[in-house]
This record gives C-alpha cells, structure tokens and sequence, in this order.
C-alpha cells in the first residue's frame, strides 16, 4: 500500500501519461492523415505533435520523480509553459499546415 505522499504521486504521474498518450494518439491520427494527404506540408504538424508527445512523457516523468523524492521542491515553473508552448504551436501548425 502507498502512502498519501505515494498516492499523490503516483495520481500525478498518470495524469501526465494519460496526457501524452492522448498526444501520441492524436499524433497517430495525424500520421495517417498526412499520409492520405501524399505528405508534403501535412508532415510538419506529425513531426511537433510526436515531439509534443515525447515532451509531454518527460515533463511527467521528471514531476513525478520530483513528488517521490524525500524534499520534494516547489514545482518547476518552466516545464508547464513549455509544454503549454509545444501544444499551442502544434495546433497552430495543424490550423495552418492541414
């Protein structure tokens, strides 16, 4: 059994791989998109969302780490804007490139 501590990290931790599954699954979506689209510009959405995705399971990774430790510090404020940033550029590049 987990601790409070525990439980809280491991609700985190899946909350963030949910999310970057969600993301590899609308990346897969794009993916065949694109390719019914014969490529070209179409690719440039599938190429952010699969490194959004990748972002997404590190971010998560790395707070769920962060919770687990004995201290853990106060929460990075830089990886949510990051990731923030990712996701908005991909739906940009899905409302201009597809």
């Amino acid at each position: 059994m987990t601790t409070p501590d525990g439980a809280q990290a491991e609700r985190t931790g899946l909350a963030w791989r949910r999310t970057a599954l969600s993301s590899a699954a609308c990346t897969v979506l794009l993916l065949h998109s694109a390719a019914q689209r014969h490529w070209g510009g179409s690719l440039i959405p599938v190429l952010l969302a699969a490194g959004t995705s990748a972002l997404l399971a590190g971010i998560g990774m790395h707070r769920e780490r962060a919770l687990r430790a004995a201290e853990p510090g106060p929460p990075s404020r830089i990886l949510p804007a990051i990731a923030s940033l990712a996701v908005t550029a991909t739906a940009a590049s899905v409302v201009v490139f597809h």
